[in-house]
């Protein structure tokens, strides 16, 4: 059986109202993302319904950290749903322990981002070249792992998206001067940190 291969974005947003949730935004739809690396990115509403509907079992973590649970949708304590924003998050942290303890930050406002996990489906996204030259990478359809408050949102790993763009010129040869475009973003973000981490040794 072949592994998903997952995906991270922090895009979103949360907050601790009354009673002790945690409510947010794990993703946002039709916004694009910053420059990934020779593409940007957007999500298309519906992208997670298929996932919400079979009734996945995602989870709420802390950081990523399997090791720190907030809530389950299987227990009731994850409540996931789109709406006209994207995908909205309810949590319903322990009332005791570290997950609680965790929880506070977002409450004092030291953690206000989220971050998810994910993978792409089968024809679930799709690639272009827009007017002003800029490559699109729209997410149509995705798997859902588990959504996050995190302290560092960490630079998202485009390694899997990468792949698949290149899969995708291998296959239709009209997309010759999308395949150089995007070679070019790859060199000139590979220039660019090495320029940085050498300013910074």
């Amino acid at each position: 059986m072949t592994m998903p291969q997952i995906e991270h974005r922090a895009i979103g947003e949360i907050r601790e109202e009354d009673g002790g949730k945690l409510i947010g935004y794990a993703a946002v739809f039709n916004k694009r993302s910053k420059d990934l690396g020779g593409f940007v990115e957007v999500i298309e509403p519906g992208a997670f319904r298929d996932a919400i509907s079979a009734g996945a079992d995602i989870k709420a973590l802390w950081n990523h950290d399997s090791n720190i649970v907030l809530g389950r949708t299987l227990s009731g304590t994850l409540s996931i749903a789109e709406d006209d924003t994207g995908l909205k998050v309810e949590i319903t942290p322990p009332e005791k322990g570290i997950a609680r303890d965790y929880a506070e930050m977002v409450l004092r406002g030291d953690v206000s981002q989220m971050s998810f996990a994910f993978s792409v489906r089968s024809d679930g996204q799709r690639f272009e070249e827009l007017e002003d030259g800029t490559i699109l990478r729209t997410l149509t359809s995705l798997d859902l792992f588990e959504v996050s408050p995190v302290t560092f949102p960490a630079y998202p790993d485009t390694t899997i998206a990468k792949r698949a763009m290149e899969e995708m010129t291998r296959n239709e040869v009209n997309h010759a001067p999308l395949k150089a475009k995007m070679m070019l973003g790859f060199i000139d973000r590979s220039i660019h940190t090495a320029f940085t981490n050498h300013k910074g040794e």
